[in-house]
């Protein structure tokens, strides 16, 4: 069964950089996609980054292109989200969640809403502020 851990987060400061980890176990195959959602207390959940390992196909939303970056290390089966150039805004729980089967579509086919997505790992905190 496949299993994802989410880890890393904390307290950062404006300005500063902070790394997440999400840990995958459990996949038969390499057709999936793995993403960082994040929510803020008060607003809605919304998917920041994706990945596709297979290829390293990435996608970012607008508010985090330039400072964060995903990336695969196949070897080690982890995600990574490497944030820099924290703001207060990027204070959330961030989740990593993994759509099964999506990498054959993609990117004719893009996992979007949290609704494609089959697992989701546990929130790892992550806090900005000086």
């Amino acid at each position: 069964d496949v299993q994802l851990q989410a880890s890393g987060g904390g307290l950062g400061q404006p300005g500063g950089s902070l790394r997440v980890s999400c840990a995958a176990s459990g996949f038969t195959s390499d057709d999936y996609v793995i993403s960082w959602f994040r929510q803020a207390p008060g607003k809605e959940r919304e998917g920041v980054s994706r990945v596709v390992p297979r290829d390293g196909s990435t996608h970012y939303v607008d508010s985090v292109k330039g400072r964060f970056t995903i990336f695969s290390d196949n070897a080690k089966n982890t995600v990574y989200l490497q944030m820099n150039d924290l703001k207060p805004e990027d204070t959330a729980l961030y989740y990593c969640a993994a759509a099964l089967g999506a990498g054959s579509w993609y990117p004719l086919l893009a996992p979007e809403g949290e609704d494609e997505y089959d697992y989701w790992g546990q929130g790892t905190q992550v806090t900005v502020s000086s």
